[in-house]
């Protein structure tokens, strides 16, 4: 028992600094623009150090619960529902677990709080549908072994044509929803179910089909916000502000925390019931776990409800307020344009140290049986992040709208489909959702707002549309990488020219 807790401690102090490698580096740039350019008051810069200790604590303890209850859940639903060989069951057990897991991702919660058009559980039932009812169709994908690219293609087209009747002001809000469904909570789950429906199958393509899923689940938020957006008519809203923390002293920014804690149990208690349920209804149903696998689940959900909480208490109360002072600050000063180098440096840090990418980028391992290298996979994600914060960090300043870079974008990641192997295409559509994680909805996206507030832009079309960058990138980077793989494979495996035999006379 002794070298189990010892072995779940040293679990938990490497998801720490995991956590804490992706928050550092915001935290250090924060505090060197605080002391040389950008002055920010004492008792908001003390609630920012607080946030961020209590974001590596519970995105450290959220990221343990989700390995240790999430991903077993989704792999024994997985198997079980497969085994029943009823089709109606998998496209069920598929619907409730994307609504029920998508309910309770941190990284919507997070948006959601600063779209004011639309109240926040309204656009959150509305994101967690469109993943229910796209992850039933992964599944059936699977199953049946249709094509992803069929799928994408066929997705995409209707989301460009929809976007042509959606409000200007609101396109953005639905693009980034797709983006932030597929987070910490969600991709293990996921990937685990796709896992467990794909290994039914047992053939040799089964492995590479259970990519995928993460990509089609993310296309189901889009449309389904698309539509929400028509219904309310939200083109003249505007987008909610983070208020910065203000406090007199030590004890007053501590109690700022500690009252907002009663509203973080509760709603985070709000997300976890129906997976809480989900769980027990299939314990009773099929899985009959006993034993250590059940206590090890038990524990692992009580350390994503404690992660949750402390995750959302941080980035509400102290973090996104610094982001969207700074935004605001820089975005009103003579030195704006300084915000596109910074969001580059920000989207090269951040996403190397996401929980999601880094499920993503051990399962691909693992399945590629390291044909795949996790350093190639990280680069090119790291290049295609930055390159899509600078670039949203310019489409703020200058007021460009989101569909001059999505739709050349998505037309070249289609484009690419054509060339790059099918398992990198999987790959790269899969890495476009997990790519956008809690950094960048708690941080950029706030920073992105205060900037257009102080440019004098509209913050709801220009601002809005930064998870939606970052998720479009990376299916270009991946494929790329996919590309050259092919060349390279190629050359290696071209047979050499025969030489000619020189008969001596």
């Amino acid at each position: 028992m002794g070298a189990k807790r010892g072995g779940l401690r040293h679990v938990l102090l490497e998801k720490w600094r995991e956590s804490a490698r992706s928050i550092l580096p915001i935290v250090g740039l924060v505090l060197a623009l605080c002391f040389l350019t950008v002055p920010l008051p004492t008792d908001a810069l003390g609630g920012f150090a607080m946030a961020a200790a209590l974001l590596v604590i519970g995105m450290g303890l959220f990221s343990l619960g989700t390995e240790m209850a999430m991903t077993p859940i989704g792999e024994g639903v997985g198997q079980s529902i497969t085994r029943a060989r009823k089709v109606w069951l998998v496209v069920l057990v598929g619907f409730l677990v994307g609504v029920f897991v998508t309910v309770a991702e941190p990284d919507l919660t997070v948006l959601a709080t600063q779209v004011a058009a639309v109240p926040n559980w309204t656009l959150i039932i509305c994101v967690a549908l469109g993943v229910g009812i796209f992850l039933m169709l992964a599944l059936l994908r699977i199953l049946y072994r249709i094509k992803l690219s069929v799928l994408l293609a066929v997705s995409y087209a209707m989301v460009f044509l929809l976007a042509l009747f959606v409000p200007d002001s609101f396109l953005p809000v639905a693009f980034d929803s797709g983006g932030v469904t597929t987070g910490p909570m969600t991709v293990p789950f996921i990937l685990a179910l796709g896992a467990g429906v794909a290994a039914s199958r047992g053939d040799r393509e089964a492995e590479a089909d259970s990519f995928g899923l993460v990509a089609l689940a993310s296309v189901g938020p889009v449309l389904a916000v698309m539509i929400l957006g028509i219904i309310f008519a939200a083109g003249d809203s505007e987008a909610g502000a983070a208020a910065l923390l203000q406090a007199a002293d030590s004890m007053l920014l501590f109690r700022a925390f500690t009252a907002a804690v009663p509203e973080y149990l509760a709603e985070v208690a709000r997300s976890l019931l129906p997976v809480l349920a989900f769980f027990i209804v299939f314990q009773l149903a099929s899985l009959h776990l006993k034993g250590n696998p059940l206590r090890r689940i038990v524990i692992g959900l009580i350390y994503t409800y404690i992660g949750l909480v402390l995750f959302l208490l941080g980035v509400n109360v102290g973090f996104m307020p610094v982001g969207s002072f700074l935004g605001r600050t820089l975005g009103g000063s003579a030195h704006r344009w300084v915000l596109v180098p910074l969001g580059m440096v920000l989207g090269w840090f951040t996403v190397s140290a996401e929980p999601a990418v880094q499920v993503l980028s051990t399962q691909v391992y693992e399945m590629t049986a390291g044909a795949v290298p996790k350093k190639a996979l990280m680069l090119s994600l790291s290049v295609g992040v930055a390159a899509s914060i600078g670039l949203s960090m310019l489409r703020v300043l200058l007021n460009i709208p989101l569909l001059a870079f999505l739709v050349p974008g998505y037309l070249i990641a289609m484009g690419l489909m054509f060339w790059s192997p099918p398992m990198f295409t999987a790959i790269a559509f899969d890495s476009g959702g997990v790519a956008s994680g809690p950094m960048t909805a708690s941080f950029i996206l706030p920073l992105a707002m205060g900037a257009c507030d102080a440019a004098g832009g509209n913050v709801a079309a220009s601002a809005f549309g930064v998870v939606a960058m970052v998720a479009m990138t990376p299916l270009i980077a991946i494929q790329v990488l996919g590309v050259i793989t092919r060349l390279k494979q190629r050359t290696t495996l071209q047979p050499e020219p025969e030489r000619e035999e020189i008969i001596e006379l």
